[in-house]
C-alpha cells in the first residue's frame, strides 16, 4: 500500500508546475478590468492623433479635449469615460463598449461608431455631421436628440448619419 501512495507527491508537483507553465503568460486574463484599464489610461497624451488604439481599454478614463482624431479604436473599451470635447473626427469606433460615457461637445464628424454599444453614454452639443452609428446601441432618448441635429454622410462607409441613426423623415 505504501508504494502507491508515493507517487502521490510527484503527481502534485508535476500538476503545480504544469499549471505555472500554463498560466505564466496569461496575467491580463486575471487581472482586473479596472487595474488593465489602468495600465492604458497612463498611455493618455494631449495628442493621440492617428493612433492604434483597437482593444484598448480606458475605463473611468479622463479623455476631455483629448485628440484621438483619425484614431483606430475599434473594439475598445472606454465605460464609464470622459470624453467630453474631445476630437474624434475620422476616428473608426466601430464595435466601441462604451458604457455610461461622456461625449459631450464632442467633435465626432465622420466617427463610425458601427456596431457601437453605447448605452447611457451622453451626447449634448456633440457635432455629429458625417459620423455613421450604424446598428449602434444608444439610449432612445439619445438618438432622438442625435437625430434632431444629424446631417451629411459618413466619408468612409458613405453612409447618411440620419439613416445610420434610424431617424425618422
Amino acid at each position: 500500500m505504501q508504494a502507491l501512495l508515493r507517487p502521490a507527491p510527484l503527481l502534485a508537483a508535476l500538476l503545480v508546475a504544469l499549471t505555472s507553465l500554463l498560466w505564466s503568460g496569461s496575467a491580463d486574463a486575471i487581472t482586473a478590468p479596472e487595474l488593465r484599464g489602468q495600465r492604458a489610461v497612463q498611455e493618455i497624451t494631449a495628442d493621440m492623433h492617428g493612433l492604434d488604439l483597437k482593444e484598448k481599454e480606458f475605463l473611468k478614463a479622463d479623455l476631455r479635449e483629448i485628440d484621438l482624431s483619425g484614431t483606430d479604436l475599434r473594439g475598445a473599451v472606454i465605460n464609464t469615460s470622459q470624453l467630453q470635447g474631445a476630437d474624434l473626427r475620422n476616428a473608426d469606433l466601430s464595435d466601441l463598449v462604451g458604457f455610461a460615457s461622456r461625449f459631450d461637445g464632442a467633435d465626432l464628424r465622420g466617427a463610425n461608431f458601427t456596431n457601437a454599444m453605447l448605452m447611457q453614454s451622453r451626447f449634448a452639443d456633440a457635432r455629429i455631421d458625417g459620423a455613421d452609428f450604424t446598428n449602434a446601441v444608444l439610449d432612445l432618448p439619445q438618438q432622438k436628440s442625435l437625430c434632431s441635429r444629424a446631417d451629411g454622410s459618413n466619408p468612409v462607409t458613405g453612409v447618411s448619419t440620419r439613416e445610420s441613426l434610424g431617424c425618422r423623415p
